[in-house]
Protein backbone atom coordinates (compact mmCIF):
# COMPACT_ATOMS: atom_id res chain seq x y z
CA UNK A 1 0.00 0.00 0.00
CA UNK A 2 3.13 2.28 0.90
CA UNK A 3 4.75 1.43 -2.30
CA UNK A 4 1.51 2.18 -4.33
CA UNK A 5 0.86 6.05 -2.41
CA UNK A 6 4.50 6.70 -3.54
CA UNK A 7 4.28 5.78 -6.99
CA UNK A 8 1.01 7.75 -7.48
CA UNK A 9 2.57 10.73 -5.85
CA UNK A 10 5.76 10.38 -7.90
CA UNK A 11 3.28 10.14 -11.10
CA UNK A 12 1.85 13.16 -9.96
CA UNK A 13 5.17 15.17 -9.69
CA UNK A 14 6.28 14.27 -12.83
CA UNK A 15 2.96 15.80 -13.74
CA UNK A 16 3.41 18.41 -12.67
CA UNK A 17 6.93 18.64 -13.76
CA UNK A 18 6.28 18.20 -17.73
CA UNK A 19 2.91 20.83 -16.93
CA UNK A 20 5.21 23.33 -15.55
CA UNK A 21 7.25 24.15 -18.96
CA UNK A 22 6.17 26.59 -21.42
CA UNK A 23 5.03 25.23 -24.53
CA UNK A 24 5.49 28.17 -27.48
CA UNK A 25 7.90 30.28 -26.21
CA UNK A 26 8.65 31.65 -29.94
CA UNK A 27 5.49 33.69 -29.08
CA UNK A 28 4.65 35.63 -26.08
CA UNK A 29 1.16 35.39 -26.07
CA UNK A 30 0.92 31.67 -26.38
CA UNK A 31 3.68 31.79 -23.37
CA UNK A 32 1.72 33.73 -20.87
CA UNK A 33 -1.81 32.19 -21.65
CA UNK A 34 0.03 28.84 -20.83
CA UNK A 35 1.67 30.69 -17.41
CA UNK A 36 -0.42 32.96 -16.35
CA UNK A 37 1.51 33.21 -13.02
CA UNK A 38 4.26 34.92 -14.95
CA UNK A 39 2.53 37.32 -17.15
CA UNK A 40 1.47 38.18 -13.44
CA UNK A 41 5.09 38.48 -12.16
CA UNK A 42 6.14 39.98 -15.37
CA UNK A 43 3.97 42.78 -15.05
CA UNK A 44 4.44 43.25 -11.06
CA UNK A 45 8.35 43.57 -12.09
CA UNK A 46 7.42 45.81 -14.85
CA UNK A 47 5.14 48.40 -12.30
CA UNK A 48 8.17 48.00 -10.04
CA UNK A 49 10.86 49.10 -12.25
CA UNK A 50 9.55 50.67 -15.41
CA UNK A 51 10.95 48.24 -17.82
CA UNK A 52 8.90 46.63 -20.69
CA UNK A 53 7.54 43.13 -19.97
CA UNK A 54 8.68 42.58 -23.70
CA UNK A 55 12.22 43.18 -22.77
CA UNK A 56 12.77 41.42 -19.44
CA UNK A 57 11.20 38.07 -21.44
CA UNK A 58 13.41 38.59 -24.35
CA UNK A 59 16.40 38.84 -21.57
CA UNK A 60 15.19 35.54 -19.94
CA UNK A 61 14.62 33.68 -23.56
CA UNK A 62 18.27 34.41 -24.17
CA UNK A 63 19.61 33.89 -21.00
CA UNK A 64 18.00 30.49 -20.28
CA UNK A 65 14.95 29.35 -22.70
CA UNK A 66 13.02 29.86 -19.79
CA UNK A 67 14.59 27.23 -17.96
CA UNK A 68 14.40 27.32 -14.69
CA UNK A 69 17.87 25.25 -13.41
CA UNK A 70 20.03 26.41 -16.56
CA UNK A 71 23.36 26.58 -15.68
CA UNK A 72 26.90 27.40 -18.24
CA UNK A 73 27.89 24.13 -19.99
CA UNK A 74 31.01 22.72 -18.77
CA UNK A 75 34.43 23.27 -20.15
CA UNK A 76 36.00 19.69 -21.45
CA UNK A 77 39.57 19.19 -21.16
CA UNK A 78 40.81 16.71 -24.03
CA UNK A 79 37.49 17.88 -25.73
CA UNK A 80 35.44 15.09 -24.09
CA UNK A 81 36.48 15.06 -20.15
CA UNK A 82 34.05 17.53 -18.00
CA UNK A 83 35.38 20.66 -16.41
CA UNK A 84 34.34 23.05 -14.16
CA UNK A 85 31.84 25.81 -15.31
CA UNK A 86 32.74 28.89 -16.67
CA UNK A 87 30.96 31.13 -14.24
CA UNK A 88 28.07 30.17 -11.22
CA UNK A 89 25.70 31.82 -13.79
CA UNK A 90 22.46 29.84 -13.24
CA UNK A 91 18.68 29.67 -13.55
CA UNK A 92 15.74 31.90 -15.35
CA UNK A 93 18.44 34.74 -15.63
CA UNK A 94 21.64 33.51 -15.69
CA UNK A 95 22.85 35.73 -12.77
CA UNK A 96 26.09 35.57 -11.10
CA UNK A 97 26.01 34.50 -7.42
CA UNK A 98 27.49 37.69 -6.45
CA UNK A 99 25.33 40.00 -8.95
CA UNK A 100 22.33 37.51 -7.40
CA UNK A 101 23.43 38.65 -3.69
CA UNK A 102 23.27 42.32 -4.48
CA UNK A 103 20.02 41.98 -5.87
CA UNK A 104 18.50 40.14 -2.64
CA UNK A 105 20.23 43.24 -0.60
CA UNK A 106 19.22 45.84 -2.86
CA UNK A 107 15.55 45.24 -3.45
CA UNK A 108 14.50 43.97 -0.34
CA UNK A 109 13.57 40.16 -1.76
CA UNK A 110 16.48 38.30 0.67
CA UNK A 111 14.96 35.06 0.01
CA UNK A 112 14.90 35.36 -3.73
CA UNK A 113 15.71 32.01 -5.85
CA UNK A 114 17.00 32.18 -9.13
CA UNK A 115 14.99 28.96 -10.27
CA UNK A 116 11.89 31.20 -9.29
CA UNK A 117 10.34 32.68 -12.22
CA UNK A 118 8.85 35.55 -9.98
CA UNK A 119 12.35 36.64 -8.90
CA UNK A 120 14.19 35.95 -11.88
CA UNK A 121 11.61 38.26 -13.80
CA UNK A 122 11.94 40.93 -11.23
CA UNK A 123 16.23 40.93 -11.33
CA UNK A 124 15.87 41.28 -15.00
CA UNK A 125 13.97 44.38 -14.98
CA UNK A 126 15.96 45.54 -11.51
CA UNK A 127 18.98 44.94 -13.27
CA UNK A 128 17.83 47.13 -16.60
CA UNK A 129 16.39 49.83 -13.97
CA UNK A 130 19.93 50.55 -12.60
CA UNK A 131 21.26 49.94 -16.04
CA UNK A 132 19.14 53.42 -16.92
CA UNK A 133 20.34 54.86 -13.64
CA UNK A 134 23.77 54.43 -13.95
CA UNK A 135 24.03 54.47 -17.25
CA UNK A 136 21.17 56.34 -19.18
CA UNK A 137 20.56 53.81 -21.10
CA UNK A 138 16.47 53.69 -22.18
CA UNK A 139 14.57 51.04 -20.61
CA UNK A 140 13.14 50.00 -24.03
CA UNK A 141 16.69 50.24 -25.20
CA UNK A 142 17.15 46.45 -25.47
CA UNK A 143 20.29 45.88 -27.56
CA UNK A 144 22.43 48.26 -25.03
CA UNK A 145 20.58 46.95 -22.10
CA UNK A 146 21.99 43.36 -23.08
CA UNK A 147 25.53 44.87 -23.35
CA UNK A 148 25.11 46.36 -20.00
CA UNK A 149 23.93 43.55 -18.35
CA UNK A 150 26.65 40.58 -20.04
CA UNK A 151 29.65 42.93 -19.87
CA UNK A 152 28.29 44.91 -16.22
CA UNK A 153 27.36 48.24 -15.69
CA UNK A 154 30.98 49.14 -14.92
CA UNK A 155 31.98 46.99 -18.43
CA UNK A 156 29.78 48.76 -20.43
CA UNK A 157 31.14 52.42 -19.40
CA UNK A 158 34.59 51.03 -20.25
CA UNK A 159 32.75 49.62 -23.85
CA UNK A 160 33.99 46.71 -22.96
CA UNK A 161 32.25 44.91 -25.39
CA UNK A 162 34.02 46.39 -28.67
CA UNK A 163 35.48 43.76 -30.97
CA UNK A 164 33.60 41.09 -29.02
CA UNK A 165 31.31 39.96 -31.83
CA UNK A 166 29.54 37.24 -30.86
CA UNK A 167 28.47 39.73 -27.42
CA UNK A 168 27.39 42.18 -30.01
CA UNK A 169 25.39 39.66 -32.10
CA UNK A 170 23.85 38.38 -29.12
CA UNK A 171 22.67 41.77 -28.25
CA UNK A 172 21.19 42.15 -31.82
CA UNK A 173 19.30 39.13 -31.28
CA UNK A 174 17.99 40.12 -27.92
CA UNK A 175 16.66 43.48 -29.38
CA UNK A 176 15.38 41.55 -32.55
CA UNK A 177 13.13 39.32 -29.36
CA UNK A 178 12.01 41.65 -27.53
CA UNK A 179 10.32 43.91 -30.63
CA UNK A 180 8.78 40.57 -32.05
CA UNK A 181 7.91 39.68 -28.45
CA UNK A 182 6.43 43.96 -28.11
CA UNK A 183 4.58 43.41 -31.66
CA UNK A 184 2.67 40.10 -30.34
CA UNK A 185 2.01 41.54 -26.66
CA UNK A 186 0.16 44.36 -28.35
CA UNK A 187 -2.37 41.92 -29.25
CA UNK A 188 -3.13 39.91 -26.29
CA UNK A 189 -2.09 42.09 -23.47
CA UNK A 190 -6.11 43.65 -23.04
CA UNK A 191 -7.00 40.17 -22.89
CA UNK A 192 -4.42 38.98 -20.52
CA UNK A 193 -5.05 41.68 -18.06
CA UNK A 194 -8.61 40.34 -17.65
CA UNK A 195 -9.87 38.35 -14.62
CA UNK A 196 -11.75 35.38 -14.66
CA UNK A 197 -15.04 36.87 -14.46
CA UNK A 198 -14.01 39.37 -17.79
CA UNK A 199 -12.73 36.48 -19.80
CA UNK A 200 -16.24 34.71 -18.84
CA UNK A 201 -18.57 37.38 -20.29
CA UNK A 202 -16.39 38.48 -22.88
Amino acid sequence: MVCVRWLAMSFMVLLTACASAPQNTANICNLFEDKGSWFRAARQAEQRWNVPIPVSMAFIQQESGFSSRAKPARRKFLGFIPGPRPSSAFGFAQALDSTWDDYRKSSGNGIARRSNFVDAVDFVAWYNHNSYRVNNIARDDAYNLYLAYHEGNAGYRRQTYEGKTAVINVARKVEANALLYQQQFQQCERELGKNWFERLIS
